[in-house]
């Protein structure tokens, strides 16, 4: 059995909103280690969102309606693989939550960062978008191999 982590790195609240969601968000949308490319990415994103409400808070439904309750993990017993429904972890929500947001938004070409970032946003918060339908097809998966959760581990 894996021995559970105990000092996960956790990064500084973002000096503007002091929020560590928006903090966590600049870091995967930085490449290359371009911080401040991100960080103004971000801020220009947020300064968009502030015009429907707080910003901070509707980033928070947004990842709240991309993240992941359940998901799948592949299983081997007895020669036989099986994808095994499993309950997420909260850090692995937020993580994967954040990251399709994100990849969804790097894969809209021809538009700049801030304004397909922005986009993904809004559409999360409505339940829409490409983030909120990966979310939704891996639940679907989860429910469809329900009868495989006693090889829960």
């Amino acid at each position: 059995m894996r021995r559970p982590v105990k000092n996960r790195m956790q990064p500084e609240p973002d000096e503007v909103y002091g929020s560590f969601k928006v903090a966590k968000l600049i870091n995967y949308v930085m490449e290359r280690g371009k911080k401040d490319t991100a960080r103004k990415i971000v801020y220009k994103v947020m300064e968009e969102l502030k015009k429907d409400g707080d910003p901070v808070t509707l980033l928070e439904q947004a990842l709240e309606n991309a993240s992941p309750t359940v998901e799948v993990r592949s299983r081997r017993v007895g020669g036989a693989n099986y994808q095994v429904p499993r309950e997420v972890n909260p850090q692995r929500r937020l993580a994967l939550g954040m990251r399709w947001i994100v990849e969804a938004a790097e894969g809209t070409k021809g538009k700049p960062m801030n304004e397909s970032l922005l986009n993904e946003l809004k559409n999360a918060i409505k339940n829409e978008g490409v983030a909120v339908q990966k979310k939704e097809t891996t639940h679907r998966m989860a429910e469809a191999n329900k009868a495989f959760a006693h090889f829960a581990w």
